[in-house]
């Protein structure tokens, strides 16, 4: 795993760069590049919901109440509960607008997600046994009619902006990943945008692989056997920054005297949706007699699904700020976590009234936090002196956001006249 986002950030460097200058530039699009990413995490994705809807209020306060987050962003990443939330923001209605506003979500997973994390009647042995052999903690079937009746027949390439949700293949072992910009250009890859957070959101031992299908233009048939875009990218921000620079090289995306492409001219905002305190649960005292069940279940939880997302998590937070530190350009790359969560706001599936309220409220408390970068030589988040609260942070870049919008408005105005 760590090998494998490694080679993603040499890859990254390299584009940005050493490919970028031979790059041919089309018709100019705007200043700055956009990027929303929203981590996977169940229930917790109740956090970064709440922190949308204080980004998308800030918008509104400057360009009107009709704006909404997929205005301003070239890219909006999401992964399982991640991808979930990315497609309610971009996700046209019939008005081609998007199906939910920001302070809309919160609700959503109010109303939604006790049918989707049903509380057991069973017994804690019964359950622990059916766990481990009688198949996944939770049908998925209320997930799935939920999904399909809110995205009907709604394809990828039909989202408002360029979406970017990773998921994994367990037949063929690789990550897929779906983007607008690829279903356009590969009807193959036009999936349903049901069937594409259903497979985003099929956390092993949780929920079932999702199987569907599509047909390229020939009409030949292509499968697709998916679980959870976690165990490839729990924090997708890396696949995100990838799919525009992979983009621009192609020509889709343009930017006004862009020659090199640097992260002076990005703006990433990486949205968490916390993780549990260190609170040292495992050691290798235990985990030395573990086997193949003591890993995917101990005490009520499962060590290799924890130790697989937070790692993926962490890693490519380390990774992109030591590429904006190295740009200088530290503010253009702010991510939003708390690593203190406990008890049953760091599960992943505690839908109690009582347990949402708390998770609300922690999106609400990081507001008022400051801002936090992650320490290079420990892992761990620490306050960055002389720089706000998250809060503040976000106004920032909300009116960095408003005036690139409006940059393009008015290329695009000069272009048609």
């Amino acid at each position: 795993m760590g090998r494998i986002f490694l080679a993603a950030l040499t890859l990254l460097v390299v584009f940005l760069h050493v490919l970028q200058p031979f790059m041919v530039s089309a018709a100019t699009k705007g200043k700055m590049v956009t990027v929303l990413s929203i981590d996977g995490g169940g229930i917790r994705g109740i956090i970064p919901g709440t922190l949308l809807a204080f980004l998308e209020s800030k918008l509104q306060e400057i360009d009107g109440p009709n704006a909404r987050i997929a205005d301003y962003f070239d890219v909006v990443a999401g992964t399982s509960t991640g991808g979930l939330v990315t497609t309610m923001l971009t996700a046209p209605n019939k008005d081609n607008l998007p199906l939910y506003a920001a302070k809309d979500i919160t609700n959503f997973y109010m109303e939604h997600s006790p049918k989707i994390f049903p509380t057991s009647s069973r017994t804690r042995f019964v359950e622990k046994f059916s766990r481990i052999f009688g198949g996944p903690k939770y049908d998925g079937k209320y997930l799935r009619s939920l999904v399909k009746s809110t995205l009907g027949n709604l394809t990828t390439k039909q989202t408002l902006t360029d979406i970017v949700i990773p998921t994994f293949d367990i037949k063929r072992l690789q990550p897929i990943i779906f983007t607008t910009l690829d279903a356009r250009a590969n009807v193959s890859k036009d999936a349903l945008l049901s069937d594409i957070c259903l497979g985003t959101s099929a956390a092993p031992t949780y929920f079932p692989a999702h199987y569907f299908e599509t047909k390229d233009a020939q009409g030949k048939t292509h499968t697709f056997d998916l679980i959870d875009g976690g165990v490839a990218a729990n924090n997708p921000t890396l696949m995100a920054m990838t799919h525009v620079i992979k983009e621009m090289m192609n020509g889709k995306f343009q930017y006004e005297g862009v020659k090199t492409m640097d992260c002076k001219r990005m703006l990433v905002l990486s949205l968490g949706t916390g993780i549990g305190k260190h609170e040292e649960n495992y050691n290798a005292a235990s985990a030395s007699k573990w086997g193949l069940l003591g890993w995917m279940y101990n005490n009520g939880a499962s060590p290799l699904i924890d130790v697989y997302g937070d790692a993926s998590v962490d890693i490519v937070d380390i990774h992109l700020s030591t590429i904006f530190k190295s740009f200088g350009s530290e503010k253009n790359y702010l991510r939003i976590q708390d690593d203190n969560l406990t008890g049953d706001a760091a599960n992943m599936d505690v839908a109690t009234k009582e347990n949402m309220e708390t998770l609300v409220k922690i999106g609400n408390d990081l507001l008022k936090k400051p801002v936090s970068r992650v320490n290079l030589e420990t892992g761990r988040y620490e306050a960055v002196h002389g720089e706000g609260t998250n809060e503040e942070a976000i106004i920032r870049f909300v009116k960095l956001l408003s005036e690139e919008r409006k940059l393009r408005q008015l290329t695009d105005k000069c272009s048609s006249t």
